[in-house]
């Protein structure tokens, strides 16, 4: 596997291991070398310590022989020393001695009593109570001698950890505070991006954050002031285009009336009235970029009315309220354009539509003769008429997929091309929630 699906996708976690990673590895190097070797050295005194009391307490006894004085020595030797000391006469450790163990304590401990001691001796730091027991060979018998092992331990070890795991956490804590509040600008940026993306204008977004994240929004409001004021600029000369266009129309018109009626006159009408048409559907297209404004809208509502007013008869399947944020007016002329072409070419139609947590989905499928798989993305183009699958002679401007593609994108969605399970064409809209 690679290491990078190891690491986490938000910017926020990449931030947080970036900063969090170099501070629990210095943890780590001073555990293993400073407070390593710092434990190393104060257990090696405190076994030494031990091995000295251990060494005074045996000398002590080597100087009476009387088993009663041995006794007080023993006796005297637990409040001083605080060793738990037992003699047993007439006894002996094993031979072969067991080998000593690797704990810290053991080996250090071994290796003072070979240098304070210097005698046989068995080390089992396992005794009941936390203790270690001592057995030492002397000359008549064996001395154990009980040992606390906080005797031998370092008292800062528990200390130690808790400040080193406490403030970690600490330290944690704060650079998930600051990070977060690094990483906040930009979430906004990134929501106001998609908001715009689905025709949403964030009026209240600033630039904000890091002198970077600054710059990025900056370029970000520029960048959508632009492209409101193009999409202004193409709509405003849309409509000035198609309604200058009337007036010469008009007086076409009303000259054509005064001629009379004949075929000469009738082929002009008729041209006419295409072109009257085709300023309808420039009009249509120009008001899909109007200035409606988003808000919250229940889609099945729009598909109902959208299924009444069809010329022909329509299959609603809808699964309940689908509310979704857009621009209503501009959604309704979306489906209504894909509505007029599947009842146009295909007599059995219908809709159907379902939510999920991501996106919204609404298909309108009709059995017509459908548009073969290689002529699909065409069909999108403006004013282009796939005569060889479509009846140019049933209506329509070339502008119909068009305006509805533009409508679903102006929302964040697309619009997509299929065939349909009764054999014509399936339309896919899909919107993100």
């Amino acid at each position: 596997m690679r290491f990078k699906q190891f690491l986490p996708r938000s910017i926020f976690g990449r931030s947080l291991l970036i900063v969090l990673t170099p501070m629990v590895v210095l943890q780590i190097v001073l555990a293993i070398v400073f407070y390593e070797r710092h434990w190393e050295n104060v257990t090696r005194h405190l076994t030494n310590a031990v091995a000295g009391d251990i060494a005074t307490l045996i000398w002590m006894m080597n100087s009476y022989d009387v088993e009663d004085q041995r006794s007080l020595v023993i006796r005297l030797s637990r409040v001083p020393l605080g060793l738990d000391a037992r003699f047993h006469a007439e006894t002996s450790l094993p031979d072969p001695l067991p080998e000593p163990g690797h704990s810290r304590v053991e080996r250090l401990l071994n290796q003072a009593m070979d240098q304070r001691v210097r005698l046989p001796h068995i080390i089992d730091t396992e005794a009941p109570d936390d203790r270690a027991l001592i057995s030492v060979q002397l000359q008549d018998g064996v001395l154990d001698v009980y040992v606390p092992m906080r005797n031998m331990r370092s008292r800062t070890t528990a200390i130690f950890v808790f400040w080193m795991i406490g403030t970690s956490f600490v330290l944690a804590l704060i650079a998930a505070y600051f990070v977060r509040q690094q990483i906040r600008p930009i979430r906004r940026l990134a929501r106001a991006a998609d908001s715009f993306g689905k025709g949403v204008v964030d009026v209240e977004f600033k630039a904000s954050g890091a002198r970077e994240v600054r710059q990025a929004s900056q370029a970000f409001l520029s960048m959508r002031e632009r492209i409101q004021r193009q999409l202004e600029q193409r709509t405003l000369m849309l409509a000035g285009v198609s309604h200058d266009l009337r007036t010469p129309l008009t007086r076409m018109k009303l000259e054509l009336a005064l001629l009379g009626d004949n075929d000469d006159v009738a082929s002009l009408k008729s041209d006419i009235e295409d072109m009257e048409h085709m300023i309808e559907v420039y009009l249509a297209f120009a008001r899909g970029e109007g200035e409606e404004q988003p808000q919250d809208m229940d889609l099945a509502l729009i598909l109902r009315d959208v299924a009444d007013s069809a010329p022909a008869e329509v299959d609603l399947s809808l699964t309940g309220a689908i509310v979704f944020m857009g621009r209503p007016n501009a959604l309704k002329r979306c489906l209504t354009n894909l509505m007029d072409n599947a009842c146009r070419y295909g007599t059995a139609v219908a809709i159907a539509a379902e939510s999920s947590a991501s996106a919204i989905t609404i298909t309108i499928d009709d059995d017509g003769p459908g548009i073969p798989e290689d002529q699909r993305n065409e069909a999108f183009q403006p004013f282009v008429r796939l005569d060889t699958s479509r009846d140019p002679n049933r209506g329509g401007g070339g502008l119909g997929l068009t305006i509805a593609r533009d409508i679903v994108r102006s929302h964040g969605g697309d619009i997509t091309l299929g065939e349909s399970p009764s054999g014509g064409l399936r339309s896919r809209i899909m919107l993100p929630v």
